[in-house]
């Protein structure tokens, strides 16, 4: 069997690709690699726990001998790298650690797949998932596109930029066959609710204040979580090595009319008058290094793979709102922590 390791599985994009690629491909055999950090949750992935073809694995990327043993142990053919710290509030007020995970990690995993695959690329590929927040940000016009410069605002985004260019150098340098995507803001099922679109939801449950960055203006491309693992599946089997592809959802939002959609959505769904949930909303200071807005232009992975998003952004925000609203439990555990005693409970 062809063993894929992906890194990151328990986390909210991770989650979904490894179902996918468990569920689609019975000839690989998956191994999802994760350090269940805050944001990782084997609950996101519960319903594959049990298939012949996963094995879950606990472990941290930034751990390089750790790493490379793994790798020594199940020579992978492919790997999948999802894992990073990829909040942006959380790399202003603690920047090193994403420089730990997101750069350091990555060159784990590189050094480790070279010298595991030692210059014997057939049937190899390392898949690096990056973000549009490297490109910068843009004014009220123009798209990002895979030759946009780098031009990072964040510690965050800094750190993505820098792990891309790692996977690209290894490329040049040693031959490494990789792709890269950068994709635009996610949402849907199983997401942290850290992020807008689950904190939101979870805030107007709760009655408690939406908050809302400045004059909530800036502006952002949104796709469904299910059509990012969709296009990965796509770029990891039929990408070109030595090529980046953007993702996007062909679907921009400024902030502050995405937070009213919602909460009329909300309103809907809970049978509250119509404006109740939108008296909750409360600017707040803005973040330092905001960028103004991100857009992606994804037709090269339209034209080239065949991909474009299945569904509109009201349909997969219904689909995301339901969820939530259907999996109470689940919300409940990771808002009090409780989530985390699910690796002691299965596993130890």
């Amino acid at each position: 069997m062809k063993k894929i390791v992906i890194t990151g599985g328990a986390g909210f994009i991770g989650s979904h690709v490894v179902r996918r690629i468990v569920k689609n491909y019975p000839e690989y055999h998956v191994f999802n690699l994760d350090a269940l950090t805050y944001a990782g949750n084997l609950e996101n992935i519960a319903d594959i726990q049990n298939e012949s073809n996963y094995t879950f694995v606990k472990g941290d990327i930034t751990d390089a001998d750790f790493i490379n043993e793994l790798f020594r142990k199940y020579q992978f053919d492919g790997v999948i790298h999802l894992a990073a710290e990829s909040h942006v509030d959380r790399s202003i007020t603690d920047p090193l650690s994403f420089v730990k995970t997101n750069v350091i990690g990555t060159m784990n995993l590189l050094n480790a797949a070279k010298e595991i695959w030692n210059n014997q690329f057939e049937g190899k590929r390392f898949y690096h998932v990056s973000t549009d927040e490297v490109y910068g940000t843009l004014g009220a016009t123009g798209l990002f596109t895979e030759t946009t410069p780098y031009a990072p605002n964040s510690p965050y985004s800094a750190s993505k930029a820098s792990s891309d260019h790692f996977v690209r150098a290894y490329g040049e340098t040693y031959g490494l066959p990789y792709v890269i995507t950068n994709c635009s803001n996610n949402y849907g099922p199983n997401h942290f609710p850290e992020k807008l679109i689950p904190l939101l939801i979870n805030n107007i449950l709760n009655n408690k204040p939406l908050p809302v960055y400045g004059d909530g203006k800036y502006t952002r491309d949104w796709l469904f979580v299910k059509d990012h693992a969709v296009a990965i599946d796509l770029v990891f089997h039929q990408g070109i090595n030595h090529e980046t592809y953007n993702i996007g959802g062909f679907n921009e939002w400024q902030n502050i009319d995405l937070v009213k959609l919602l909460c009329k959505k909300m309103d809907e769904k809970l049978g509250k008058e119509i404006g109740s949930s939108e008296k909750l909303i409360t600017y707040v200071k803005d973040r330092p290094g905001h960028d103004l807005r991100y857009a992606i232009d994804a037709n090269k992975i339209k034209k080239e793979l065949g991909w474009e998003p299945s569904v509109t952004f009201e349909q997969g925000l219904d689909q995301t709102i339901d969820w939530y609203l259907e999996n109470s439990e689940w919300l409940s555990n990771v808002t009090s922590g409780n989530y985390q005693k699910y690796y002691e409970n299965q596993y130890e």
